[in-house]
């Protein structure tokens, strides 16, 4: 890396903190400020499909599962302080529901210290796990596609069909966030510069990452995965690093969403929020740093201003953007500067990978 890069890296940097430290809250009313936050809630998961699609080439079609896993223990916390604070055993909605007693998979959630180990923990875990289980048995594609999807499918079910955690409602009416009152501008704006400052501490280390010699691996097991097995690495363990650090991220997004929403249910969580992450990156540009989050960022806000004057027209133009940008820029928005430099290599039978024709030489 040359001294150049890294002084650009660190002006963009520069630049993106004015933008939303500065910037933002000067010119954008409250609502707006909170509809930029839940919008960065939104480009911290895309920054974690930018790295396992865009670099692993893993079609990652279930991170509404991680998603959810770090808003649910967020949402859980937040109801049980709201129960104490008004002296209840349990939260409101049980009360309705006629549950008198505090399932007991909620109580290690009454302690903040745990709540938040667990959204650190839990998501990163259940894909390590997953990851484990998928890519040792070399279960890629369109199979892990179609994998991903069906554990998006199944969490939203089994959250439907659970009430003592709010079932198809979910949980909602917030109140307070960590002893901080949400009904206050100034905490929501507070609520804004953390998911600020998670966003770019988010996508240093996916910058990290990329420029580091994990991130060639990684590239190299998209392009070709069995000349890199060949060469001594296991790609397997590859690709689980990457699905767990994008799960990572996602349960960070999820907790966060929480508080500046003010809900979480399974129509959150399930395939449709899903392809809706992944439509904001491939638009953005799945390949590039900064593409899934301004794509992420982009979609977001379009689906918001234009879906509020064409309801029912706006999933039919997302989906046609989708098919346009994958059939015609599979690069994205963002990979389009790239398209008048991009050269033919001078040797058109080596039909290897830069990435991998690298590792070769190092070996």
């Amino acid at each position: 890396m040359t001294v150049l890069s890294r002084y650009r890296a660190w002006v963009g940097f520069a630049i993106a903190a004015v933008a939303l430290f500065g910037v933002a809250p000067a010119m954008l009313s409250d609502f707006r400020l909170n509809l930029l936050a839940k919008f960065l809630c939104f480009a911290i998961v895309a920054v974690g499909i930018g790295l396992a699609w865009g670099r692993g080439g893993m079609l990652t079609l279930g991170q509404g599962v991680f998603f959810g896993l770090g808003a649910y223990i967020m949402a859980m916390h937040l109801k049980i302080a709201d129960a104490e604070l008004r002296g209840d055993a349990v939260p409101d909605f049980m009360q309705i529901a006629g549950i008198r007693a505090l399932p007991g998979y909620w109580s290690p959630f009454t302690s903040p210290l745990v709540t938040i180990l667990a959204i650190l923990l839990v998501p990163a875990l259940v894909a390590f796990l997953l990851g484990l289980g998928v890519f040792k048995r070399r279960v890629k594609g369109a199979y892990f596609a179609i994998l991903s999807q069906a554990l998006a499918a199944a969490f939203a079910i089994l959250l439907i069909g659970q009430q003592s955690i709010g079932g198809s409602n979910g949980l909602n009416r917030f109140r307070t966030f960590f002893g901080f009152n949400l009904a206050d501008p100034a905490n929501k704006k507070m609520l804004f510069f953390i998911a600020g400052a998670v966003l770019l501490l988010v996508v240093a280390a996916t910058r990290q990452l990329m420029n580091s010699r994990y991130g060639e691996l990684l590239v190299a097991v998209r392009d070709q995965e069995e000349r890199v097995r060949f060469l001594g690495y296991d790609p397997a363990n590859i690709k689980v690093v990457a699905y767990t650090v994008a799960a990572f991220f996602a349960g960070i997004a999820g907790a966060l969403f929480v508080p500046i929403v003010g809900i979480i249910s399974p129509a959150d969580v399930g395939i449709v929020p899903s392809i809706a992450f992944l439509i904001g990156v491939a638009i953005g540009g799945r390949t590039t740093l900064l593409g899934p989050v301004l794509g992420a960022i982009g979609v977001a806000w379009a689906q918001t201003t234009l879906s509020e004057s064409f309801p029912s027209a706006w999933t039919y133009a997302q989906g046609l953007l989708f098919i346009v940008v994958i059939g015609f820029f599979p690069a994205g928005i963002a990979g389009l500067a790239k398209l008048r430099g991009r050269r033919k290599r001078a040797n058109p039978a080596d039909t290897a990978p830069e990435s991998v024709r690298e590792l070769e030489v190092v070996r």
